[in-house]
Protein backbone atom coordinates (compact mmCIF):
# COMPACT_ATOMS: atom_id res chain seq x y z
CA UNK A 1 0.00 0.00 0.00
CA UNK A 2 3.19 2.54 0.53
CA UNK A 3 4.44 1.62 -2.34
CA UNK A 4 1.50 2.57 -4.47
CA UNK A 5 0.78 5.83 -2.67
CA UNK A 6 4.28 6.62 -3.04
CA UNK A 7 4.45 5.88 -6.62
CA UNK A 8 1.27 7.69 -7.10
CA UNK A 9 3.25 10.85 -5.40
CA UNK A 10 6.09 10.62 -7.47
CA UNK A 11 3.74 10.72 -10.74
CA UNK A 12 1.47 13.46 -9.71
CA UNK A 13 5.04 15.07 -8.64
CA UNK A 14 6.10 14.79 -12.46
CA UNK A 15 2.93 15.60 -13.83
CA UNK A 16 2.74 18.76 -12.15
CA UNK A 17 6.76 19.92 -12.72
CA UNK A 18 6.07 19.40 -16.80
CA UNK A 19 4.59 21.64 -19.04
CA UNK A 20 4.47 20.84 -22.89
CA UNK A 21 5.30 23.58 -25.23
CA UNK A 22 3.07 23.17 -28.49
CA UNK A 23 4.29 24.34 -32.14
CA UNK A 24 4.05 28.13 -32.62
CA UNK A 25 4.73 28.64 -28.61
CA UNK A 26 7.91 29.09 -26.91
CA UNK A 27 8.31 28.53 -23.33
CA UNK A 28 10.08 30.29 -20.23
CA UNK A 29 10.91 29.52 -17.04
CA UNK A 30 10.14 32.10 -14.14
CA UNK A 31 12.04 31.25 -10.96
CA UNK A 32 11.18 33.14 -8.10
CA UNK A 33 9.86 36.14 -9.91
CA UNK A 34 13.14 36.39 -12.43
CA UNK A 35 12.41 35.23 -15.86
CA UNK A 36 15.11 33.25 -17.89
CA UNK A 37 16.73 34.28 -20.83
CA UNK A 38 16.57 30.74 -22.06
CA UNK A 39 14.00 30.67 -24.98
CA UNK A 40 12.51 26.52 -25.06
CA UNK A 41 10.30 25.24 -28.15
CA UNK A 42 8.14 22.33 -28.73
CA UNK A 43 8.43 19.76 -26.17
CA UNK A 44 8.70 18.78 -22.78
CA UNK A 45 9.64 21.69 -19.95
CA UNK A 46 10.65 20.33 -16.64
CA UNK A 47 10.44 22.74 -13.79
CA UNK A 48 9.99 23.13 -9.59
CA UNK A 49 6.48 23.52 -9.06
CA UNK A 50 7.24 25.24 -5.85
CA UNK A 51 9.37 27.97 -7.27
CA UNK A 52 8.93 28.08 -10.75
CA UNK A 53 6.39 27.90 -13.30
CA UNK A 54 7.00 28.21 -17.57
CA UNK A 55 5.45 31.19 -19.12
CA UNK A 56 4.50 30.30 -22.95
CA UNK A 57 3.76 32.84 -25.66
CA UNK A 58 2.94 32.35 -29.24
CA UNK A 59 4.77 33.17 -31.93
CA UNK A 60 2.67 32.75 -34.74
CA UNK A 61 1.15 35.37 -36.96
CA UNK A 62 -1.40 37.15 -35.23
CA UNK A 63 -4.65 39.16 -36.35
CA UNK A 64 -5.26 42.61 -34.16
CA UNK A 65 -8.62 43.64 -35.69
CA UNK A 66 -9.74 47.08 -35.07
CA UNK A 67 -12.41 49.30 -35.92
CA UNK A 68 -11.22 53.46 -36.00
CA UNK A 69 -12.34 56.58 -37.71
CA UNK A 70 -9.18 57.70 -39.87
CA UNK A 71 -8.38 61.25 -40.57
CA UNK A 72 -7.75 62.71 -44.05
CA UNK A 73 -5.86 65.38 -45.64
CA UNK A 74 -9.19 67.27 -46.41
CA UNK A 75 -10.32 67.33 -42.59
CA UNK A 76 -12.82 64.35 -43.06
CA UNK A 77 -13.38 61.29 -41.27
CA UNK A 78 -13.03 57.72 -42.82
CA UNK A 79 -14.63 54.70 -40.92
CA UNK A 80 -13.00 51.53 -41.60
CA UNK A 81 -11.97 48.34 -40.23
CA UNK A 82 -8.01 47.15 -39.91
CA UNK A 83 -6.37 44.11 -39.48
CA UNK A 84 -2.86 44.36 -38.19
CA UNK A 85 -1.06 40.95 -38.82
CA UNK A 86 2.12 40.53 -36.74
CA UNK A 87 4.32 38.35 -34.77
CA UNK A 88 6.73 38.17 -31.58
CA UNK A 89 10.46 37.55 -32.54
CA UNK A 90 11.50 34.43 -30.76
CA UNK A 91 14.60 35.30 -29.13
CA UNK A 92 13.03 38.36 -27.70
CA UNK A 93 10.07 37.05 -26.12
CA UNK A 94 11.83 37.49 -23.00
CA UNK A 95 12.41 41.08 -23.14
CA UNK A 96 8.69 41.55 -24.46
CA UNK A 97 7.17 39.67 -21.64
CA UNK A 98 9.67 42.22 -19.18
CA UNK A 99 8.68 45.28 -21.13
CA UNK A 100 5.10 45.28 -22.27
CA UNK A 101 3.80 41.98 -20.31
CA UNK A 102 1.85 39.39 -22.12
CA UNK A 103 -1.09 41.74 -22.58
CA UNK A 104 0.80 43.95 -25.55
CA UNK A 105 -2.00 44.34 -28.17
CA UNK A 106 -3.10 48.01 -26.50
CA UNK A 107 0.65 48.69 -27.20
CA UNK A 108 0.46 47.38 -31.00
CA UNK A 109 -3.35 49.31 -31.30
CA UNK A 110 -1.72 52.48 -30.18
CA UNK A 111 0.99 52.68 -32.52
CA UNK A 112 -1.15 52.15 -34.79
CA UNK A 113 -3.18 54.86 -34.03
CA UNK A 114 -0.42 57.21 -34.10
CA UNK A 115 1.09 56.05 -36.83
CA UNK A 116 -2.26 55.67 -39.16
CA UNK A 117 -2.82 59.75 -38.16
CA UNK A 118 0.42 60.38 -39.33
CA UNK A 119 0.14 58.65 -43.01
CA UNK A 120 -3.51 59.56 -43.65
CA UNK A 121 -3.33 63.33 -42.96
CA UNK A 122 -1.26 63.22 -46.05
CA UNK A 123 -3.87 61.49 -48.36
CA UNK A 124 -7.20 62.74 -49.49
CA UNK A 125 -10.62 60.52 -48.47
CA UNK A 126 -10.63 59.40 -52.06
CA UNK A 127 -7.39 57.86 -52.01
CA UNK A 128 -7.92 55.31 -49.13
CA UNK A 129 -10.76 54.28 -51.80
CA UNK A 130 -8.57 53.61 -54.95
CA UNK A 131 -5.29 52.31 -56.01
CA UNK A 132 -3.53 54.78 -53.15
CA UNK A 133 -4.78 52.37 -50.59
CA UNK A 134 -1.63 49.96 -50.54
CA UNK A 135 0.86 52.73 -50.66
CA UNK A 136 -1.12 54.12 -47.38
CA UNK A 137 -1.50 50.56 -45.61
CA UNK A 138 2.40 49.92 -46.90
CA UNK A 139 3.30 53.60 -45.01
CA UNK A 140 1.24 52.45 -41.96
CA UNK A 141 3.37 49.14 -41.71
CA UNK A 142 7.02 50.98 -42.15
CA UNK A 143 5.95 53.73 -39.69
CA UNK A 144 4.64 51.25 -37.10
CA UNK A 145 8.07 48.81 -37.38
CA UNK A 146 9.82 51.92 -36.92
CA UNK A 147 8.47 51.89 -33.36
CA UNK A 148 7.63 47.97 -32.43
CA UNK A 149 10.67 46.07 -34.21
CA UNK A 150 13.15 47.15 -31.86
CA UNK A 151 11.07 45.52 -29.05
CA UNK A 152 10.70 42.59 -30.95
CA UNK A 153 7.28 42.67 -32.62
CA UNK A 154 6.98 42.47 -36.16
CA UNK A 155 4.72 44.25 -38.40
CA UNK A 156 3.89 41.94 -41.17
CA UNK A 157 0.68 43.90 -43.30
CA UNK A 158 -1.33 46.16 -41.98
CA UNK A 159 -5.01 46.05 -44.01
CA UNK A 160 -7.70 48.60 -44.34
CA UNK A 161 -11.39 47.02 -45.07
CA UNK A 162 -14.50 47.98 -45.25
CA UNK A 163 -13.56 51.64 -46.03
CA UNK A 164 -16.89 53.82 -45.63
CA UNK A 165 -16.51 57.15 -47.14
CA UNK A 166 -18.65 60.30 -46.29
CA UNK A 167 -21.94 60.21 -47.59
CA UNK A 168 -21.30 63.26 -49.64
CA UNK A 169 -17.74 62.14 -50.89
CA UNK A 170 -19.38 58.83 -51.92
CA UNK A 171 -22.03 60.11 -53.93
CA UNK A 172 -19.86 62.55 -55.12
CA UNK A 173 -17.33 59.53 -56.04
CA UNK A 174 -20.00 57.40 -57.58
CA UNK A 175 -21.21 60.71 -60.08
CA UNK A 176 -17.92 60.99 -61.51
CA UNK A 177 -17.19 57.02 -62.16
CA UNK A 178 -20.72 57.05 -64.01
CA UNK A 179 -20.04 60.07 -65.60
CA UNK A 180 -16.45 58.51 -66.60
CA UNK A 181 -18.57 55.59 -67.81
CA UNK A 182 -21.03 57.61 -70.16
CA UNK A 183 -18.09 59.19 -71.39
CA UNK A 184 -15.97 56.03 -72.49
CA UNK A 185 -19.07 54.36 -74.01
CA UNK A 186 -19.81 57.42 -75.97
CA UNK A 187 -16.60 57.14 -76.85
CA UNK A 188 -16.78 53.47 -77.95
CA UNK A 189 -20.07 54.65 -79.54
CA UNK A 190 -18.61 57.61 -81.86
CA UNK A 191 -15.32 55.11 -82.75
CA UNK A 192 -17.96 52.73 -84.19
CA UNK A 193 -19.38 55.26 -86.21
CA UNK A 194 -16.35 56.54 -87.56
CA UNK A 195 -15.25 52.90 -88.77
CA UNK A 196 -18.54 52.72 -90.62
CA UNK A 197 -18.54 55.43 -92.15
CA UNK A 198 -14.67 54.74 -93.45
CA UNK A 199 -15.77 51.39 -94.36
CA UNK A 200 -18.49 52.69 -96.77
CA UNK A 201 -16.15 55.89 -98.18
CA UNK A 202 -13.75 52.83 -99.34
CA UNK A 203 -16.42 50.95 -100.89
CA UNK A 204 -17.40 53.45 -102.78
CA UNK A 205 -14.26 54.58 -103.71
CA UNK A 206 -13.63 51.12 -104.61
CA UNK A 207 -16.35 50.88 -107.01
CA UNK A 208 -15.84 54.26 -109.26
CA UNK A 209 -12.09 53.14 -109.17
CA UNK A 210 -13.07 49.69 -111.21
CA UNK A 211 -15.73 51.78 -113.04
CA UNK A 212 -12.76 54.07 -114.39
CA UNK A 213 -10.31 51.50 -115.03
CA UNK A 214 -13.58 49.32 -117.28
CA UNK A 215 -13.95 51.86 -118.97
CA UNK A 216 -10.14 53.70 -119.81
CA UNK A 217 -9.13 50.28 -120.27
CA UNK A 218 -12.29 49.02 -123.06
CA UNK A 219 -10.87 50.96 -126.24
CA UNK A 220 -11.30 50.29 -130.19
CA UNK A 221 -7.96 48.53 -130.37
CA UNK A 222 -8.90 46.08 -127.60
CA UNK A 223 -12.42 45.32 -128.60
CA UNK A 224 -11.62 44.38 -132.09
CA UNK A 225 -8.64 41.96 -130.55
CA UNK A 226 -11.46 40.53 -128.48
CA UNK A 227 -13.75 39.99 -131.36
CA UNK A 228 -10.65 38.07 -133.58
CA UNK A 229 -10.28 36.09 -130.79
CA UNK A 230 -13.94 35.35 -130.41
CA UNK A 231 -14.53 34.74 -134.37
CA UNK A 232 -11.08 32.33 -134.72
CA UNK A 233 -12.41 30.16 -131.50
CA UNK A 234 -15.22 30.10 -133.41
CA UNK A 235 -13.96 28.95 -136.46
CA UNK A 236 -12.61 25.72 -134.39
CA UNK A 237 -15.63 24.78 -133.49
CA UNK A 238 -17.14 21.79 -135.05
CA UNK A 239 -20.64 23.26 -134.95
CA UNK A 240 -21.87 24.94 -138.51
CA UNK A 241 -22.54 28.65 -138.16
CA UNK A 242 -23.26 31.63 -140.14
CA UNK A 243 -21.32 34.70 -139.44
CA UNK A 244 -22.67 38.13 -140.08
CA UNK A 245 -20.17 40.92 -139.49
CA UNK A 246 -20.09 44.13 -140.88
CA UNK A 247 -16.48 44.14 -139.77
CA UNK A 248 -16.08 45.56 -136.72
CA UNK A 249 -18.75 42.86 -134.49
CA UNK A 250 -19.90 39.77 -135.65
CA UNK A 251 -23.47 38.28 -135.41
CA UNK A 252 -23.35 34.49 -134.81
CA UNK A 253 -26.68 32.46 -135.72
CA UNK A 254 -25.50 28.49 -135.21
CA UNK A 255 -27.42 26.20 -137.21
Amino acid sequence: MNTKFFVFVLLSFSLASCVTVRPGEVGMVQSLGRLSNKVKTQGPVFFNPFTQRVIKASIQTANLELSLNLPSKEGLSVNSQISILYRLEKNKVPDIIRELSLDYEPVISNVFRSASADVCSQFFAKDMHSGMRANIEEAIRKKMDVILGHQGITIESVLMKSIQLPAGLANSIEQKLQAEQDAMRMEFILQQAKLEADRKIIEAKGSRDAQIIMSEGLTDQILKLKSIDAMNNLAKSPNGKIIITNGASPLILEQ
